[in-house]
């Protein structure tokens, strides 16, 4: 159970982070060594831990307290999963004497002596240890439905910490920020955010309302509005949707407009570049200053094999362009309106692969008859 997920981060992690913040400076940790690794991983790197398997607990634990410094007198025994309240919590919580949250540290030196039975240490677990007793701010978590409960306060105090670090968020229960995200100050998160994994927002951006980013780079300035980016980087001063899907290994620069019912798929699109509507760029190395006219698409898989398309700096794409890959547009150059280009543009050039348009007078002079015709016949036929 310690190491089951809640909002992207283990309980253990969670706990550990809460100790951390109430002052906490040593950690020892008993886990099974099928665990151990992974148990490691829920404290950060530079934590002053110490691991012992089940069987060596006694003996290392003991060691543990007596190279303890003089000043650490108290100590804090987690016995199993646990959430502990963020808002109970401060850089002094748990050093010295009980505090306000109602999580008292243990005598050091009570500890040591227990451990000298295996009885009297089980009692004391029983005695002092969280979460077999109750306190203020320490809950236990006993099953899955328990864990489910706690994570609005888990979240919670995610969002406090970030409205406290100048972050607007306007409806908190209906945000969702992974303890792993960065979010600068000046930025507005608006109802249906989600923020997942390694996501680094810079200052004064606005994400919603009902985005979901994971694992992206944001830079300052740029709004995400209802829109999904995975594994990805945006520029500086960028907008991306309503209804844009930023797929993994794309990296959109500052100033690039990517606009509703638009996918960008492993792809650089340079700055200051406009893909307003309804286009597909997959597989794709897009410079500056380009404009995508509505309904283009990088045709970039032909069941076999995935082609690159290279578009060149200030190139304009005509509506409804389907750019056939392996296939480049030159530094300048056009493509006209429902052109399906499969071979390259040269800079400059306009490139144009559509039939040739022929009018043929009179053509639907009897179609128009037969069907005026037909609509007379019916209108008869219901007065009937």
């Amino acid at each position: 159970m310690m190491l089951q997920s809640i909002m992207g981060s283990p309980l253990l992690g969670w706990l550990a982070d809460a100790l951390l913040a109430g002052g906490v400076g040593r950690f020892f940790l008993v886990c099974h060594e099928r665990f151990l690794s992974e148990a490691r991983q829920c404290f950060p790197g530079d934590c002053d831990l110490s691991c012992a398997k089940l069987e060596e607990t006694a003996d290392q634990l003991h060691v543990f307290l007596s190279t303890a410094d003089e000043q650490e007198e108290d100590v804090i025994v987690v016995t199993g999963p646990a959430v502990i309240d963020p808002f109970a919590v401060d850089e002094d919580s748990f050093s010295g004497a009980p505090v306000e949250s109602g999580v008292s540290a243990v005598s050091r030196q009570a500890l040591m002596d227990a451990l000298d039975d295996t009885f009297i240490f089980t009692d004391f677990l029983k005695d002092h240890g969280v979460p077999y007793t109750d306190r203020d701010g320490v809950y236990a978590v006993c099953s899955m439905q328990q864990l489910a409960e706690w994570q609005p306060l888990l979240s919670r105090g995610v969002l406090y910490n970030l409205a406290a670090a100048g972050v607007s968020i306007w409806d908190y229960s209906n945000t969702y920020v992974e303890p792993t995200v960065f979010v600068g100050a000046g930025t507005e998160l608006l109802p249906g955010t989600v923020l997942r994994g390694t996501t680094s927002i810079a200052d004064g951006c606005t994400i919603g309302p009902n985005s979901y980013l994971e694992n992206v780079k944001v830079g300052e300035g740029t709004k995400v509005n209802a829109s999904q980016v995975y594994d990805s980087e945006i520029g500086s001063d960028t907008t991306v949707g309503p209804f844009a899907y930023v797929r993994p290994g794309s990296r959109i620069g500052s100033h690039v407009r990517c606009g509703d019912f638009v996918e960008v798929k492993n792809s650089t699109i340079g700055d200051g570049t406009k893909i307003s509507h309804l286009t597909y760029v997959g597989d794709s190395d897009v410079g500056k200053n380009i404009n995508f006219g509505c309904g283009t698409v990088t045709v970039n898989y032909d069941r076999v094999h995935k082609s690159r398309t290279v578009i060149d700096d200030n190139a304009f794409i005509g509506c409804n362009t389907n750019l056939v890959a392996p296939v480049s547009v030159g530094d300048g150059a056009y493509t006209a309106a429902g052109s399906t280009i499969t071979d390259d543009v040269p800079a400059g050039a306009l490139g144009i692969a559509r039939a040739r348009q022929v009018n043929k007078p009179q053509w639907a002079k009897g179609k128009l008859e037969k069907f005026i015709a037909k609509q007379q016949a019916k209108e008869e036929a219901g007065s009937k």
